[in-house]
This record gives C-alpha cells, structure tokens and sequence, in this order.
C-alpha cells in the first residue's frame, strides 16, 4: 500500500490494540474493570437539552419529556445488547482464535498484508496498553507483598524453560524446533491471562502484576536463557534479543504509564469498546504468525503439537500444584497456574523471526499461539464451575 496509508494503519492498529486491554489505573480498579467491562455505563443525552420556552403548550411538553424518556431507553437498550455481545465475544475469544488459525493454514495468502511491521506495531500496542494500566503504586505494592509474584516469576523463567528443553528432547525433535520451543518456554507471560484468570475467579490485581514483572523480566532473562540453553544448539542474537525486547517492550510500557498520568479521561471513555477490539487485533497476530509457516507446520504434525500442548497444559497444572503445596490460597494458585500456562508466544514469533539463525526456530511459536490459547482458556472455564472455598480467597 502506499507509504501514507501504511502509516495510517499502523497508527490506526495501535491506538486500537492499545486501547483492547487497558483497564482502570490501580490494582483494585482493575478488578472491578475486568468484572464489570461489559456493564459499562453510557451517558445518553436527552433530546431536549433545556426545556421548551413559557409559551409552548404544556402538551408538548410533555410530549418532548416523554420522547426524551424513549429516546435515553432506547439508547440504554441499543448499548446493553453490544455489551452482553461482546461479553459473549471476548469470553469466547479462544474459538475466533482457532478459527483464524484454521484459516491462516487453508489459505495463508489471506494474511500477507499484515507484515513485520504490522506485527511489530501491535505487539508494541499491546505492551502499551500495559503500560497505561500502571502507575508507580503498583510497583510499590509488588515490592510490599512479594512472595507470589517471585513464586511466578521462577515458574515463567526457571521450571518452564527446563520444561520445554525436556519435551523437546524426549520427543526428539529437529534442533531448530527445539530452538523455537525452549524460545517459548522462555518467554514472558500474556496479557490474555488477566481475562482468563477473572474467568477462573483468580485474583485478577495479582494477575496484572504477575504478567507485568515477566514482561519487565523479559528484557534480560529470554536472551540469558537462550543464550545460555541453545547457544549451542543454533545461532542465537542475545544481543538482538535483548535490543528487540527493549523496544517492543519498555520503551511501550513507559510511554503508557506516561499516557495514564496525563490523559486518563480518553483512556476511561474508550474502555467500553475495547473488548471487541481486543480479541479481533489478538486474532490478527495469531493468523499472521500461522500464515507465515503454514507449510511447516502442516508438514511438522503431531510430533511438533504434541509436546507444544503439554508445555503449556503441564506448565499450568505445575503452575497450580507448587503453589498449593506451599501454602498459597485457591484464588492465587489459580492465578499462578494460568499466568505460568499462557505465554506471549507471538512475542516468541517475533523474536524467532528476527534473532535466530534458522527459519524452523518460528514454528513452535506459531503453534503455541493457538495451545496457549486453548490451554488456559479451558483451565478457566473449568475452574470458573468449581466452587472456591469459603476463606481459602
């Protein structure tokens, strides 16, 4: 397309994705946000601002009142039926994910548009739209209550990357694809966890700041662990990595942390429709990393899918087991669960795309876009039908 309206999309693309899952500033409004998003009241305006002068016949002015009572409803009624739509859109956001998928795989051509530099403004979007959710208080209130979030942390970036250099060789797969799939055991965690963990009644404050210290994390510890368990295995750009994370990363969750100091009235008035938003700009990247190794993945089969699925499904099980056995409450060994099982496998894709020697190291990312997905999704709703017990929050 030409240069001006590429530039016009990516900054279209981003302000949307930014906008899909951004949620009120602290930890307790979160909650709230999350719970009650598609309940969001709308002002409606009455017809009638003022009301008519003396000299108009009190029939019509009733008549005017009455108007404005219909109009206010039926604004009311238009507005409840997007939000109950979208409710039911954004909770079912793992189906749209397998059907883009299934698409991206049939017809790979379909996606060509949505290019590097499409990827890499959305992915920037979405650590924006983190960024836009913090404030400075909720570092503070990580350093005050810091034992789950470091309980986490280990999970993200010590069991799960052991894990998939396990799966990886007791399957026996090729080293590139190893490569791909210790980059995704390696990776931080997704910001679809803090949907997913509301859905499982975990404690969605912890969720975001779960997923906000192994993003931060990612700066330094995906390219040490690269580096470090597949230096040898194939070429590996730390450096690169390193760099990538910085600006895809940081410089977004700095620049949205700026934008919830100084502008927070436009953030609050598009959060009613951001949901919607959201899950088709995530379809978007997970079609667009399938469309890109569709053949590969075709030809990989079920030696490729099979351990991709249980890196994310045992992750979440450990995820859920350690941290009851040591003590932790239902709500927050639920929390942990979902954040060790979801992973920013299209930041993986990205990263693999630009910083690996070998073309196979993306596939596992691809694939683990839709068993993350899936995988945490359907540790929700399940958890979602299990009673917590009373005292155990």
């Amino acid at each position: 397309p030409p240069a001006t309206m590429r530039v016009t999309a990516l900054v279209l693309a981003t302000a949307a994705t930014a906008a899909a899952f951004s949620t009120p500033s602290t930890p307790t409004a979160r909650v709230a946000h999350v719970q009650k998003f598609a309940a969001s009241p709308m002002a409606v305006s009455p017809a009638f601002a003022s009301g008519p002068s003396k000299s108009t016949a009190m029939k019509m002015t009733e008549a005017a009142a009455d108007a404005g009572g219909e109009e206010k409803s039926l604004g009311k009624k238009i507005f409840d039926g997007y939000t109950k739509t979208a409710n039911v859109a954004t909770t079912l956001f793992p189906v749209w994910t397998v059907l883009c998928s299934g698409i991206a795989l049939k017809n790979p051509a379909a996606f060509n548009w949505f290019s590097t530099e499409y990827f890499t403004a959305a992915l920037a979007a979405l650590m924006l739209s983190m960024g836009i959710t913090l404030t400075p208080q909720d570092f503070v209130d990580v350093a005050s209550k810091p034992v789950p979030v470091i309980m986490q942390f280990l999970l993200c970036y010590v069991m799960m990357p052991l894990l998939a250099l396990g799966l990886g060789k007791g399957f026996n797969v090729d080293p590139s694809l190893l490569a791909g799939l210790v980059l995704v055991g390696s990776i931080n965690g997704g910001q679809a966890s803090n949907l997913c963990t509301y859905i499982a009644k975990g404690n969605v404050a912890l969720s975001v700041l779960m997923t906000t210290a192994t993003t931060v994390g990612a700066i330094f510890m995906t390219p040490l662990l690269c580096k470090t368990l597949l230096g040898a295995v194939v070429p590996v750009d730390a450096a690169g990595i390193a760099k990538s994370t910085i600006q895809v990363v940081l410089a977004p969750i700095a620049v949205g942390m700026s934008l919830n100091k100084f502008f927070p009235k436009i953030v609050k008035a598009i959060l009613p429709f951001a949901p919607v938003v959201g899950v088709v700009s995530t379809c978007l990247l997970v079609a667009s990393a399938v469309a890109q190794v569709a053949e590969p993945i075709l030809n990989a089969g079920m030696s490729l899918q099979i351990p991709i699925l249980l890196l994310h499904l045992i992750g979440g099980l450990v995820g859920y087991a350690l941290p009851r056995a040591t003590g932790f409450s239902e709500t927050s060994s639920r929390t942990m669960a979902i954040e060790t099982s979801m992973k920013s496998s299209a930041f993986g894709f990205l990263l693999a795309k630009l910083h690996f020697g070998d073309y196979a190291a993306r596939i596992p990312s691809a694939v683990s876009v839709v068993w993350m997905a899936l995988t945490g999704s359907i540790l929700a709703v399940i958890w979602r039908y299990i009673p917590v017990p009373e005292g155990d929050e």
